[in-house]
C-alpha cells in the first residue's frame, strides 16, 4: 500500500500500474502516475516510515519455471537490470523482483517502463511492490578468489566429499569484480541455509575447507557438474558396454558419417527413412501424454510437436515423431553456426583466440544473440554459413536453412532445421566426427538452464551436451544425456524435443514455462525407459 495516498488515488494508480500499457501510451501513463501522486509526494516524504519498493514481474510456485523466466527478463531488460534481478520467496511461491529499494513513485514509473518493453515480446507486466513479506534466497559458499583453477580443484574435492545431495547443484560463479565463488545453490531462506553451511563446515573441517553463506546474486556460472564430467571423460567409447552395436550405415551414405538405424521389428532402416508402421512402447506413451495434454487444452491446436530419441549404445532410434519437416530453429541453430566456424578454423581461414572463445561461450552457454551475430560475421554471414554446412555436412543437416542474423530482441523465425538434423548432428558429435568436436562438446557441456536435465529427477552424474531454443512460437531442446549405470559405464542417448506454435503466444513467458515443463516431463519419461533397459542409477 502506498503511504499517505488517498484510497481513490491508490485505486486509480493500481489500474495504471497493473494493467498492460499500450506501447504508444507509455509516456502518457508515466505522466499520469506522476500527476496522481504529486499532491501526496511532499506529505509522504515528510512522514513516511522508511518503506521501500521493488519492481515485481511474476509469482509462481515452481522454482524451475522462475529460473527460465528470469533468463528472458535478463535478455529483454539488459545486463544492467539483469544483474539486480532476484528470485525471492513468499510462503510456497517464488517471485522475480528488480531489487530497487526505492520510493513508491520511482518503482511505479520503472514498472511502467519495463512493462512497455516486456509487452513487445509477450512477457507480461511489471508492477511496484512494497519490500516486505518475502525474503531473498541464499546459497552455501566454500571459497572465493581470483584463481579459477584453484576453485576447480576444490570443486572436485567437495563434489566427492559431500556426494549426490550437493553435486548436482554445485557451481562456480563469476561476479562483477572478476572473482570466482564456489557455491552449493540451495536457493533457500537464510536460516536454513546457515544450518546447512554449519553442517557442511563440520564435515569439511577434516580437509580444511570452510563453509559460509552468500546471497543469490544471479552471477554468471562458469563451471558445473557437466563441465566436470566432460573434463573427466578420457575416452567415452571405452566406457560403453561390451554389447555396443556399430551404427549401420546407409548404402548411399559417405563415410565417416554414421546413420543410426531405426528399429522396426526385425528390420532396421536408416534414420533418414520415414517409418510409421511400428512404434516402441516409449513412443506410444509419449504420444498418449501429448494427446492428453491436447484434450485438456494444455497444448493448443496450432502447436506441432516433434520428438526424437536415439539409443547410442545400441545404435537404434526408439522414438520418431514428426522428425522430418523443418521447424523454426530459434537458438538451437547456434551449434550449427559454431560448426561452420570450426570448419573454417580447420581450413586455416580463422583463428580461435581468447576473443573468439569468449564469443563462442556466450553464444552457446548464455545464448547471446550479439555473440551469435559476431560468429556469423566471421564466417561471412548467414549465406556463407549455410553454404559451408550444405557443402561439407549436407548428409547431416539435410533440412537446415540458415538465412538470417538474429534480429533485435531475439525474434528469429526464419532459420530452420528438422529434428532429424539435430539427431544426426548429435550422433556425429558423440562419435567425434566433427571438426574441433572436443571444443564443441566442451561448449555444449557448459552449465546452463536446460530442459532435458535441469529441473528433472534424473540423478546427478549424468553428462549433458545440449542447446535450448525459444521464441514466442517455439520451445525446444536438443542434446545428449549420458547417465551412468550400476556397472559404472555410461549409456548415452540423444533427445530432441520441439514444440512449435503457428501464432505467437499471447503471454510468451507463461507459454515458455508451460512448454518447458512438458519437455522436462518427456525427458523424465525417456530416462525411466533407459533406466529399465540398462539398470541406470
Amino acid at each position: 500500500m502506498l503511504p499517505l495516498v488517498s484510497k481513490n488515488i491508490r485505486s486509480r494508480l493500481k489500474r495504471v500500474v497493473l494493467l498492460r500499457p499500450c506501447l504508444w501510451h507509455t509516456a502518457v501513463a508515466l505522466s499520469l502516475v506522476a500527476l496522481l501522486l504529486l499532491p501526496a509526494v511532499s506529505k509522504a516524504k515528510a512522514t513516511q516510515n522508511g518503506s521501500r519498493y521493488d519492481v515485481l514481474y511474476i509469482w509462481d510456485n515452481d522454482l524451475s519455471n522462475l529460473q527460465d523466466y528470469k533468463e528472458e527478463l535478463d535478455r529483454q531488460l539488459g545486463s544492467g537490470v539483469g544483474k539486480r534481478l532476484r528470485i525471492v520467496q513468499r510462503g510456497d511461491q517464488y517471485g522475480i523482483i528488480y531489487d530497487r529499494n526505492t520510493t513508491a513513485l520511482s518503482a511505479a514509473k520503472l514498472a511502467i517502463r519495463h512493462s512497455a518493453v516486456l509487452d513487445k515480446v509477450g512477457l507480461g507486466d511489471a508492477r511496484a511492490i512494497k519490500d516486505e513479506g518475502y525474503h531473498e534466497l541464499y546459497n552455501v559458499s566454500y571459497g572465493r578468489g581470483p584463481n579459477l583453477d584453484a576453485l576447480v580443484k576444490q570443486y572436485k574435492i567437495i563434489n566427492d566429499f559431500l556426494g549426490a545431495e550437493v553435486g548436482k547443484d554445485l557451481f562456480i560463479e563469476k561476479s562483477e569484480d572478476g572473482k570466482f565463488t564456489l557455491i552449493y545453490r540451495r536457493q533457500a531462506d537464510k536460516q536454513s541455509t546457515m544450518a546447512v553451511a554449519r553442517q557442511h563446515g563440520k564435515l569439511l573441517a577434516k580437509i580444511r575447507i570452510a563453509a559460509s553463506i552468500t546471497r543469490e546474486e544471479n552471477n554468471e556460472v562458469v563451471f558445473g557438474e557437466s563441465s566436470l564430467l566432460d573434463h573427466e571423460e578420457k575416452d567415452t567409447e571405452a566406457e560403453l558396454a561390451p554389447d555396443v552395436l556399430k551404427p549401420v550405415l546407409c548404402k548411399t551414405e559417405k563415410a565417416p558419417v554414421k546413420e543410426v538405424p531405426l528399429l522396426t521389428g526385425v528390420k532396421k532402416k536408416c534414420v533418414s527413412e520415414t517409418v510409421t508402421s511400428v512404434s516402441s512402447n516409449l513412443e506410444k506413451q509419449l504420444e498418449e501424454y501429448i494427446n492428453d495434454l491436447r484434450r485438456k487444452g494444455k497444448v493448443a491446436k496450432d502447436e506441432k510437436t516433434g520428438w526424437l530419441v536415439i539409443d547410442l549404445t545400441k545404435g537404434e532410434t526408439i522414438v520418431d515423431i514428426n522428425v522430418d519437416s523443418p521447424y523454426q530453429a530459434a537458438s538451437m541453430i547456434k551449434p550449427f553456426i559454431a560448426l561452420a566456424y570450426f570448419h573454417r578454423l580447420k581450413e586455416g581461414k580463422l583463428i580461435y583466440g581468447p576473443k573468439s572463445r569468449r564469443k563462442m561461450e556466450a553464444m552457446i552457454q548464455r545464448s547471446s544473440n550479439t555473440a551469435t551475430n559476431w560468429v556469423l560475421k566471421q564466417v561471412g554471414g548467414p549465406k556463407a554459413a549455410q553454404k559451408i554446412l550444405s557443402a561439407h555436412y549436407g548428409d547431416l543437416l539435410k533440412e537446415t536453412s540458415i538465412v538470417e542474423y538474429i534480429p533485435s530482441g531475439g525474434r528469429t523465425y526464419r532459420n530452420k532445421a528438422s529434428a532429424k538434423d539435430y539427431g544426426r548432428f548429435l550422433v556425429a558429435l558423440w562419435h567425434k566426427e566433427l571438426p574441433h568436436g572436443k571444443e564443441l562438446r566442451r561448449l555444449m557441456a557448459l552449465p546452463g538452464r536446460d530442459r532435458l536435465y535441469s529441473g528433472t529427477p534424473i540423478p546427478r552424474g549424468t553428462l549433458v551436451y545440449n542447446k535450448t531454443g525459444t521464441t514466442a512460437k517455439l520451445c525446444g531442446d536438443m542434446g545428449i544425456l549420458a547417465p551412468k549405470a550400476q556397472n559404472g559405464r555410461r549409456y548415452p542417448y540423444v533427445v530432441v524435443g520441439i514444440i512449435e506454435k503457428q501464432r505467437k503466444a499471447r503471454n510468451y513467458g507463461r507459454w515458455k514455462m508451460a512448454r518447458s515443463k512438458v519437455i522436462r516431463h518427456v525427458s523424465s519419461m525417456i530416462y525411466q525407459e533407459m533406466k529399465a533397459n540398462y539398470n541406470l542409477l
